[in-house]
């Protein structure tokens, strides 16, 4: 592998500035801004390192599909173009599309997720090509832009062609370092419900000495909103943890060798708080966090909450509320469950809008890629990998693997300050490069393993 690691370090001026300019392109899915033209951008960016791309059209965001190679292996690998939007502005320590390049770190909002580890698995293609003159297995890209979103329309793509999705794995969007530097795998993930609530008042915001005659509709949200879960952290809503089991014995062995690596109070003080909720620590910390499901009110806006003071009752209210579920979960299910909730509670006028919904999703802990991922992780990185059997966070990864039966390993260059969804994102470009030379060896040891070895 030394020959295709000489290249990565005799381009990596090259490499940074093509990932800048996928960087520079808005590309907000919630917003749907600069979301075609940043289709086109990644057809290019295949192009240019030797894979004929194709654009498929939904009735949302177009996926950009490009496969290479021959040889008895498939590797599938999943990305998406589209990023968050970059609110709040003023936070912001340089416009968040101007990629720039401060400290040994690229920071631009989608640079940790997902751009960045997007243009790394390009990079580690072309590296390969020019180096070797052909790939030792086939890969195929599927990147879509609508992942934040909920990957809305991805179905669409998955139904009209599943041949492209058929694959002996899959190398899903991304992964990084934890507080501690260990680097980190997974082969699961949480899914999701998002929901906006709105309670309607007067017809025009009034005067708020009319408070007393005239209903407030933020009280009614924030009275609606705290039916759904109580101070102690347990969600009210009827039958919402019916479907929830206990991690498994092999799932508990994964989750006490997190718990023996991480440091919860370094992890508390990074982000600044006294305790984790319910003053969980250790093991049950780590259980908590990957397989127990959320209501958290994501976003909640009334009135005025500009400087100063207005003395308004207002008109409307919103809340954005988002469920994180575990396996076993439905989001179909858990929209009913809460419908049903708020009506009973005397709630049944507050308009919900579904946002997004994804289900939970498992593969293997054990697959042929996994393995490799996790040996090869060894090598690249000189650290044992953290392996989790799932993530907290959600992507389509029951849509576009598990559903198939296609093992799924998460790995990638983020780090535990990457900001992702947040101002200030950001990723180390040692990191980045050195995911690129991970892509490069997996390709390599995936190539060759055979169900008794990782190669």
């Amino acid at each position: 592998m030394e020959d295709i690691f000489a290249y990565i370090e005799q381009n990596k001026q090259r490499f940074i500035e093509r990932v800048q300019w996928l960087c520079r392109q808005p590309s907000i899915a919630a917003q749907n801004v600069g979301i075609q033209e940043t289709a086109r951008m990644v057809a290019t960016l295949m192009e240019e390192v030797g894979i004929r791309p194709q654009l498929y059209s939904t009735d949302g965001a177009p996926v950009v599909y490009g496969s290479l190679g021959s040889g008895s292996r498939t590797l599938l690998i999943y990305n998406h173009y589209d990023v968050q939007p970059p609110e709040p502005l003023e936070l912001w320590e340089s416009p968040p599309f101007a990629a720039e390049i401060r400290d040994g770190k690229l920071y631009a909002r989608g640079s940790a997720d997902n751009k960045g580890n997007l243009v790394a698995r390009l990079c580690a293609v072309e590296s390969w090509l020019k180096t070797r003159g052909a790939l030792p297995l086939t890969v195929k890209f599927v990147v879509e832009g609508e992942e934040e979103v909920s990957s809305a329309h991805l179905h669409q793509f998955v139904r009209q062609h599943t041949e492209f999705i058929q694959s002996d794995g899959c190398i899903w969007e991304f992964g990084g370092k934890d507080i501690q530097e260990n680097p980190g795998i997974y082969m699961g993930a949480k899914g999701i419900l998002y929901i906006e609530l709105e309670a309607t008042g007067a017809k025009r915001d009034l005067h708020s000495s009319q408070a007393t005659i005239v209903p407030n509709p933020a009280w009614k949200l924030v009275w609606a909103l705290g039916t759904l879960k109580d101070r102690h952290e347990d969600i009210l809503v009827e039958g919402f943890y019916d479907d929830v089991v206990e991690p498994t014995p092999e799932d508990m062995e994964y989750l006490r060798r997190i718990a023996a690596r991480r440091d919860d109070d370094e992890r508390r003080r990074d982000i600044g708080i006294d305790q984790f909720v319910l003053g969980v620590s250790g093991l049950q910390l780590v259980k908590r966090n990957l397989y127990q499901p959320t209501c958290t009110v994501c976003g909640l806006v009334s009135g005025y909450t500009g400087q100063g003071s207005k003395t308004v009752l207002p008109s409307r209210a919103i809340a954005k509320v988002d469920f994180r579920l575990v396996p076993n979960q439905r989001p179909d299910d858990i929209l009913q469950k809460v419908k049903r909730h708020l009506a009973q509670h005397g709630f049944a006028d507050i308009e919900l809008r579904v946002l997004g919904a994804e289900y939970p999703a498992r593969t293997p802990v054990n697959s042929l890629l996994a393995r490799v991922v996790e040996e090869t992780t060894k090598e690249i990185y000189g650290r044992d990998p953290v392996v989790s059997p799932l993530m907290a966070a959600t992507g389509p990864m029951w849509e576009l693997t598990a559903q198939f039966g296609i093992p799924t390993v998460g790995t990638g260059a983020g780090y535990a300050h990457s900001n992702g969804h947040a101002p200030n994102e950001n990723i180390r470009l040692d990191d980045w490069f050195q995911h690129m030379k991970h892509m490069a060896v997996i390709f390599d040891r995936f190539a060759k393993a055979t169900n008794g070895t990782a190669g």
